[in-house]
């Protein structure tokens, strides 16, 4: 078991607490796993809410000055940023959209989702007054939410992840333009701090396995073994995998065929192992090394663009990612009875876009993300539980639209800049 790969823990974990949960439920242990199981999954979520404020600033401060450099190549970095923004704010926004036409999270009876909303979700009240000050409030009111008062506030609960991000940007833009001599103490220190919270994310994804099995137990047990957490999952994971596949099979080829002589086949046939690569490791970090070659050797990338587009990409492109955001977000309200309003479902658009600049290339970074999006429209994270039997397949399945993303942002990139070869079609497999 130790040299086994933590993914393949993390799935045990899933198969063993739905196992569990279900043996519970039959044979009445229902009291034995509210006081001595479920108390281990809450620890679990506790210990992803405590990283989520530290690792958007750290990381959001550290990639945006690491871009100092892109003064001297000011055109590529441009277009490279928004080309990823724009592909990461069209992937949530098709989230939205099929998770608000599907409505997966309505398959749950109401019983269900008045229990899953007293069990999990934020209190009722407090939802009610927030609406109603959104009724009364102006229409830039949601642009002054957004920005703090004060960040030593801001920072103290996730619900202000928006602020955090604000400052965050703020912060980093102004390093970038102050001489690099000012600012190295800074930067070092940010780096360092970056460093150590993304340890302290590997050490947490260790008791992962356990808090995947502590939470999918109780709640299988909650649902007293019941079929429609099951119907509701298919429902969920099929709204996934149609967004992603509308990204590889409809964006990625419209940016082609707008920006590049490129033929997708001849694209998909090139990038084909690097998208494998992703589908197995569910990291674009790790991925990366083959991502490059691909583009370079296979495609036809000039190795300047490569070797700075890529490794952008790979910190703040992830528009599988954000797209599942999207669509786990609503699917976790609707399945607790809440209509999420325009100014929400923009939030969620706008914390999943710039949460995943900060969002580390790495598995279980999601999962991360999804923490901030859920605290970001007052919904308990807790609620991610519901997802946990099925988000490892989901994982590799985004994994793949983020390399696939990166690769279509670099042949667009090199095109425009006259940087794109025409490859040997013997070389695209090869």
């Amino acid at each position: 078991m130790k040299n086994l790969a933590l993914h393949w823990k993390i799935i045990i974990g899933m198969v063993l607490g739905v196992v569990y949960g279900l043996l519970a439920s039959h044979f009445g242990l229902i009291e034995f796993t509210n006081d001595w199981i479920k108390p281990w999954g809450k620890i679990f979520i506790s210990l992803l809410k405590l990283i989520a404020v530290p690792l958007v600033l750290a990381s959001l401060i550290k990639g945006i000055s690491s871009l100092s450099d892109v003064s001297k190549l000011s055109r590529i970095g441009t277009k490279t940023i928004c080309i990823y923004l724009i592909s990461t704010v069209i992937a949530v926004s098709f989230g939205l959209i099929l998770v608000n036409v599907v409505k997966p999270g309505s398959t749950f009876s109401p019983e269900k989702r008045l229990e899953l909303k007293e069990q999990y979700a934020s209190d009722a009240n407090a939802k009610i007054l927030s609406a109603n000050k959104v009724e009364k409030s102006g229409p830039l009111q949601f642009v002054v939410d957004m920005v703090p008062e004060n960040i030593i506030s801001a920072t103290s609960s996730n619900k202000n992840m928006l602020q955090v991000i604000f400052f965050a940007i703020l912060f980093g833009v102004s390093m970038v333009m102050l001489p690099k001599e000012n600012t190295k103490y800074v930067k070092g220190f940010f780096d360092g701090i970056n460093d150590v919270i993304l340890k302290i994310v590997d050490i947490i994804m260790l008791s992962a396995p356990y808090g995947v099995f502590a939470l999918l137990g109780g709640l299988v047990v909650d649902f007293g073994g019941s079929l429609d957490l099951f119907q509701a999952l298919g429902v969920y994971s099929l709204t996934v995998i149609v967004g992603l596949l509308m990204m590889i099979l409809l964006v990625y080829p419209l940016f082609l065929k707008i920006f590049t002589k490129l033929k997708y086949i001849d694209f998909f046939k090139g990038i084909a192992p690097a998208q494998m690569l992703a589908f197995s490791t569910s990291s674009s970090a790790a991925t990366l090394p083959v991502t490059m070659e691909r583009c370079e050797e296979h495609l036809g990338v000039s190795k300047d663009v490569s070797s700075f587009v890529l490794p952008l990409g790979a910190t703040i492109n992830m528009d599988g990612t954000s797209l599942y955001q999207a669509v786990a977000a609503v699917f976790i309200a609707q399945a607790f009875g809440y209509d999420l309003d325009l100014s929400q479902q923009l939030t969620i658009v706008l914390t999943a876009t710039l949460a995943s600049i900060g969002a580390a290339a790495v598995p279980g970074a999601g999962m991360v993300m999804l923490v901030i999006v859920l605290s970001s429209i007052g919904i308990d994270p807790e609620g991610i539980a519901l997802i946990f039997a099925v988000d490892r397949i989901l994982d590799m399945l985004r994994t793949v639209v983020n390399v696939t993303g990166d690769a279509t942002v670099a042949a667009v990139v090199a095109a425009s800049e006259g940087e794109l070869k025409e490859v040997n079609p013997k070389d695209l497999m090869s």
